[in-house]
Order: structure tokens, then C-alpha cells, then sequence
């Protein structure tokens, strides 16, 4: 078990040398000026990726880009459609809160619909994207001293938020031979009497890994014997998953935990809708109505015009799904199978979202093409994108290590040519 307890600014060596000069005044004044809270934090690797990835195209550079976290799909022309309906309709002015009643209401049955749980309206509320619902939701709990349990690997946000918010992360590393899953011992094994949240995220991001009914029902069942502990589930990826899995939320397990459970959702992943910025989450009304202060002295309610395209997207057509479903799947299949080709890879196969996290521990202490001997995986994907130009990212930025995360939301023949620059890669390496 690591706590996140310790934190401090890193400046370059020599910024405080000579506190008289100009520039290193400015510096100073400036580090003053910043507040201490952004010490606790660091930038997200996944946006730091794609953004060294598309500086290098814009030199020039052929760069595979397989670090963002998106569809390459677009977005249903009836959700487009929509939002250009909503655009003529004069729906262009301020929104309550906590979302406007249509998508409200749509929220609310999708929950009875898909997962059978039981939810009104007003248990419900509509963000600017699913990690505002999930900094809120921290921002309305956490105090000083409070932990949050986060499994490694985590998608890369969840600590920070945690951090910013006054509470500490407190991590516990997942193992390969266990598909990266978290078990009922491990987590028996980090709550303490200071714990206020387990994070639980299935389909994983960055691991694929998704839990069935009986893997989440020997969880919850640890979570039923500590009431003071709330579950925060993240099931952005609940309608990728693939073969005959079942995907089930925790709540649906374990209807004990109704009352100290927030189940958040959005449609980014599903209806390829990401830059729409539309999140939701349904829990206790008390939790949703402190959601619903803070948002109302933050952002106020989502744009408009994406709150209706959303409300289409969970009342209208989901034949769509199971159509790119099809197509995630296959690009899985086709990436397992080419690292596991690689030299020093080792890639699980996993049961959902559109990502896989091979280990590269074989390519420890290697030398690569460049003459650089490899001791990380941070190591790792900086000489792959320097090499051969796919970038990844490494492993470490998740927690767990070492390992790397690809993004197979691109073309069966980009991701194909991805994976064969990656072995070429690993053959060099010496």
C-alpha cells in the first residue's frame, strides 16, 4: 500500500541562484504566487503524449499517434441531427445546474433499463464531462487526512483529483497474472478507519480489464462489512465490452451499497461523443444536491446544446453499438496478437474498453537503437516514438510498471503498421 503523502515543486537546477537577476525574480515571484495545492499534482501523460506526438507531425515527422483515449468514430448523424434541431429551437440559454429535465429524466432510465437500478430524476446530475462529476464529487467529501483507495494501474486523474481535493490517495497494485484485477484480500487490505472512497473502474482505463459478477461480488462483499467506505464507480466503458462478458455495476451486485454508491457515466466512449463534454452520475440525493452547490459556483449547468444531443443519444437508436463493437474487437484481437510477436512483450487479452497494457519488463536493461540502455518504461516508449514513431504511453503514468498503454480507437491498418514498427523496435534492441 503507497499513500500519496509528501509533495514538493521541482525547479530547474540553479532557478534560485541569483535571486537578483531579472528572470530568476520573475521566477521567484512567480513559484510565490502559485498556489502550494498544484504542488500535490502533475500533468496528464495521456494529453502530454498526444500533444509531443502531434508536434512532431506538424515538423514533419511520421507519427503514429495511439495515446488518446477516444473513438476515431464520429458521432451518430441522429445525435448531430439533435443538437442542430435544439440549435434552431432557441435551446441556446442557461441550463438548471445539475442538467435539464429531459436528460434527467433519460438518465434515470437508462439506469432501470440497462442495470435495473432504481433512481428519480433528482438522484441524478449532468456534467461537463464525466471527470467533472468526479473532481465534484471529491470536492463535496474529502477533507484533510481523508483516503481514497485508487488500484494500479488508475486512470492517470484520479490521484490528482483526489490530491487537489485535500484527501490522499492510497494505491494498491493490481497483478498481470490477475488481468490487472483488484482482489477481495488486496482491497480487505488498504481500508482503514480514514478511508471515504474506493474508486472502482470496469472496464479498466488503462488495463481493458473488466470484472464479472462473481470477481465484483467477492469485492463487494468486503465494501458491505465497512460502511463507513463509499464506492465511486466509473463505468465509462460499460457498453465496450466484448465475447459473451457480461458487464454488471456495483449497485447492481450489491443493492446493500445503494446508499453509499455513485455511479457515474456519460456518453464519451459509447456514442462517440467526446468532445461534446457531457458526464452524469446517479447516487444519494444529499451527495447529489453538495454536487449541484459546488457545480453552481463553478461551471453551472453543461452547454445546452450537448445536454439534448445527449438525451437522443440514451432514447434514441443503440444499433450502432454493437456494430463499432464489433469492429473494437477485432483491433484487439489484432494488436494481442502482434506484440505478443514481440520480443520482450507480453500482452493479456482484455475484456473491454479500446485499450491493452503489455508488460515490457522483458526490454529492461536492453540498449536500444540509439545506444540508450532502457531501465523504465518511460524509458521504453520515449525511444519507440524517437525510433520508430508510435507513440504510446508508458505504464508508470497509470501507477503500475513496466508497462506502456495502447489505444487501438484507429484504423485496423494504422494500428497494423503500429505493431509492426513495434516489433521492429524490440528485434534492435540488444
Amino acid at each position: 500500500m503507497k499513500r500519496r503523502s509528501d509533495f514538493a515543486i521541482e525547479l530547474e537546477p540553479g532557478a534560485l541562484a541569483d535571486r537578483g537577476s531579472p528572470i530568476n525574480s520573475f521566477r521567484t515571484n512567480t513559484m510565490a504566487f502559485i498556489a502550494d495545492a498544484l504542488s500535490r499534482v502533475k500533468p496528464s501523460a495521456t494529453i502530454a503524449v498526444s500533444q509531443k506526438a502531434r508536434e512532431l507531425k506538424a515538423k514533419g515527422r511520421d507519427v503514429i499517434g495511439l495515446g488518446a483515449g477516444e473513438p476515431d468514430f464520429d458521432t451518430p448523424d441522429n445525435i448531430k441531427k439533435a443538437a442542430i434541431d435544439a440549435i434552431n429551437r432557441g435551446e441556446t440559454k442557461y441550463t438548471p445546474v445539475s442538467g435539464i429535465p429531459e436528460l434527467r429524466k433519460a438518465i434515470a432510465e437508462k439506469f432501470k433499463r440497462e442495470n435495473g437500478l432504481d433512481y428519480k430524476p433528482e438522484q441524478t446530475i449532468v456534467g461537463t464531462g464525466g471527470k467533472q462529476i468526479l473532481f465534484n464529487a471529491f470536492m463535496a467529501t474529502l477533507n484533510p487526512g481523508d483516503e481514497v483507495i485508487v488500484p494500479a494501474p488508475y486512470w492517470v486523474s484520479y490521484p490528482e483529483m483526489v490530491a487537489l481535493c485535500g484527501g490522499t490517495p492510497v494505491f494498491v497494485s493490481t497483478k498481470q497474472e490477475n488481468n490487472f484485477k483488484l482482489t477481495a484480500a488486496e482491497l480487505e487490505s488498504v481500508i482503514t478507519p480514514k478511508t471515504k472512497w474506493f474508486i472502482f473502474n470496469s472496464p479498466s482505463n488503462p488495463s481493458g480489464a473488466a470484472y464479472s459478477h462473481d470477481e465484483l461480488k467477492a469485492l463487494t462483499d468486503v465494501l458491505v462489512k465497512h460502511p463507513h467506505v463509499w464506492i465511486l464507480t466509473d463505468d465509462m466503458y460499460e457498453h465496450l465490452t466484448y465475447g459473451d462478458f457480461k458487464f454488471v455495476t456495483p449497485v447492481e451486485v450489491e443493492p446493500k451499497l445503494y446508499d453509499r454508491t455513485l455511479t457515474m457515466n456519460g456518453v464519451s466512449k459509447a456514442y462517440a461523443m467526446t468532445g461534446w463534454r457531457i458526464g452524469y452520475a446517479a447516487g444519494p440525493i444529499e451527495l447529489i444536491k453538495a454536487m449541484d452547490m459546488i457545480q453552481g459556483q463553478q461551471t453551472s449547468g453543461a452547454c445546452s446544446i450537448a445536454q439534448w444531443a445527449a438525451v437522443e443519444a440514451l432514447n434514441g437508436p443503440q444499433d450502432f453499438i454493437p456494430a463499432n463493437k464489433k469492429i473494437f474487437e477485432g483491433r484487439r484481437d489484432l494488436v494481442v496478437s502482434m506484440l505478443n510477436q514481440a520480443t520482450g512483450i507480453k500482452c493479456p487479452t482484455p475484456e473491454g474498453a479500446f485499450y491493452v497494457y503489455p508488460s515490457c519488463a522483458g526490454l529492461m536493461g536492453k540498449t536500444a537503437p540509439s545506444g540508450k540502455v532502457m531501465e523504465t518504461d518511460e524509458d521504453f516508449v520515449s525511444e519507440l516514438l524517437e525510433s520508430e514513431g508510435v507513440a504510446v504511453v508508458h505504464g508508470s503514468a497509470f501507477g503500475l510498471g513496466p508497462n506502456f498503454r495502447i489505444s487501438y480507437a484507429t484504423s485496423e491498418e494504422q494500428l497494423e503498421e503500429a505493431c509492426k514498427r513495434i516489433q521492429r523496435f524490440c528485434a534492435a534492441c540488444k
